[in-house]
């Protein structure tokens, strides 16, 4: 008989291994870079204005690759203006990282770094316990929005702490991405254990409306390679499987009338398609700016 399926969270070391293939075999930071390039010098164009110093917060921060490049654009807007940069990340094996990449990386002497390991929602309550209410200029959340239990909450109490001037930012997966199908098709035979949901940019945009607020919308074109996972028992591909199905040892765990069904669900044109001898699978981001 099959072990029982766990939620792949329950397994941090597995968890974070099959992230860094995720973020290695697909286009996830190079779309990012190109937007924080292209389009984020317009976004952040008047959150500092005559400002001495800019507040910015980032909220599960990860192991800092995205953060750097956001502040190396701030900067460059706003030369010689010191930046205190607070982040928020649950993982102290991702805090370790950052802190080393900060460390390598040289021109940032206007910037303070503060790191605080938990979670968005025990910030939240540890500034509410703490009667602080700190105001932000810049608040960004990156492909974090499904781990929390209450998004529109989540969303509700990070907006309230921005400036006049401030803008929130959110990443995560398009409406328009295959994560969108396979979701809401298999969500629910999955072992969700409420530590992850999955949310699309279509459920921020129907939050967002509902409460009047203000925002636009960029969509960034991302793939990730899955040709692995059509490999019986290839290693990469049984991590990318976890990843995709935030179950730890999907291949090994799952009914196998469902494992069929999910690769099956994975070779359709909805979900993927076949380039050069490769299974792309759809990996569409939406990138949502906020106005205070």
């Amino acid at each position: 008989m099959a072990s029982p399926m766990r939620s792949l969270l329950t397994n941090p070391n597995r968890y974070l291994q099959a992230f860094r293939l995720f973020l290695a075999n697909s286009t996830e930071h190079q779309c990012m870079w190109e937007f924080m390039e292209r389009q984020l010098p317009a976004v952040i164009a008047s959150i500092g204005n005559e400002k001495p110093t800019i507040n910015i917060l980032s909220v599960g921060g990860g192991a800092g690759e995205i953060d750097l490049l956001i502040l190396s654009k701030v900067q460059a807007s706003y030369p010689g203006v010191t930046i205190n940069n607070d982040v928020i990340e649950p993982s102290a094996d991702q805090i370790s990282k950052y802190k080393e990449r900060v460390a390598e990386t040289s021109s940032l002497e206007n910037i303070k770094f503060t790191w605080h390991e938990e979670t968005s929602h025990e910030y939240e309550s540890r500034m509410n316990a703490e009667k602080k209410s700190k105001k932000w200029d810049f608040i960004h959340m990156i492909q974090m929005l499904y781990y929390v239990k209450d998004v529109p909450a989540t969303i509700r109490y990070f907006h309230s702490l921005l400036e006049a001037q401030g803008k929130l930012l959110i990443i995560l997966v398009s409406e328009t991405s295959a994560w969108n199908p396979l979701w809401k098709k298999y969500g629910s035979s999955f072992p969700l254990n409420d530590l992850c949901s999955y949310v699309s940019s279509a459920d921020i945009k129907r939050i967002l409306d509902s409460a009047g607020l203000k925002y636009q919308l960029y969509e960034l074109p991302s793939h990730m390679d899955i040709t692995s996972c059509f490999i019986e028992g290839n290693e990469d591909g049984e991590l990318l499987l976890d990843f995709l199905t935030e179950t730890c040892e999907f291949s090994k765990t799952a009914p196998p009338e469902l494992k069929h069904q999910v690769m099956e669900e994975l070779k359709k044109p909805g979900c993927s398609e076949k380039r050069d001898g490769k299974v792309l699978f759809n990996n569409n981001l939406s990138v949502i700016v906020i106005e205070p």
